[in-house]
């Protein structure tokens, strides 16, 4: 075989493999009945359940917080997350969660929150500034 046949397969047995490592690190979308099923991790979108009190205390564990989500699905679980309360928390209107469930607790290891924005007021009242003023 001639050298650059020789190269080109390994540099094809390179990328085929670049692209299965990083098929199977990526996670999955899922519920809380699916993280129950599979011990892989998992990406679960819910809401926070405000009925229900959020515990983190600082000075006893800054590592530990723990609240209870409602998936799409509507089932309700509670989440640990090792590490600290995010900043304004409670005011997110969707949280994504990677993690995996370890007993009847969802663990997680990441947490992306959707917050409600603070501009959307203004927006409104511009718009309805600008309007008021066309009519003038």
């Amino acid at each position: 075989m001639k050298k650059s046949s020789i190269a080109g397969m390994i540099i094809i047995a390179i990328a085929i493999s670049v692209i299965i490592s990083t098929y199977a690190d990526s996670s999955t979308y899922g519920s809380f009945s699916d993280a129950r099923e599979t011990e892989s991790e998992l990406h679960v979108v819910g809401h926070l359940n405000k009925e229900k009190a959020l515990f983190y205390n600082p000075i006893q564990d800054a590592n530990y917080f723990s609240f209870y989500l409602k998936d799409n699905d509507g089932k309700e679980c509670k989440v640990v997350f090792s590490g600290s309360k995010p900043q304004d928390f409670e005011r997110s209107e969707q949280i994504v969660l990677t993690g995996k469930m370890i007993g009847n607790e969802f663990h997680a290891s990441k947490i992306l929150m959707k917050c409600p924005s603070k501009y959307t007021k203004d927006e409104v009242e511009v718009t309805e500034v600008t309007a008021t003023t066309a009519k003038i």
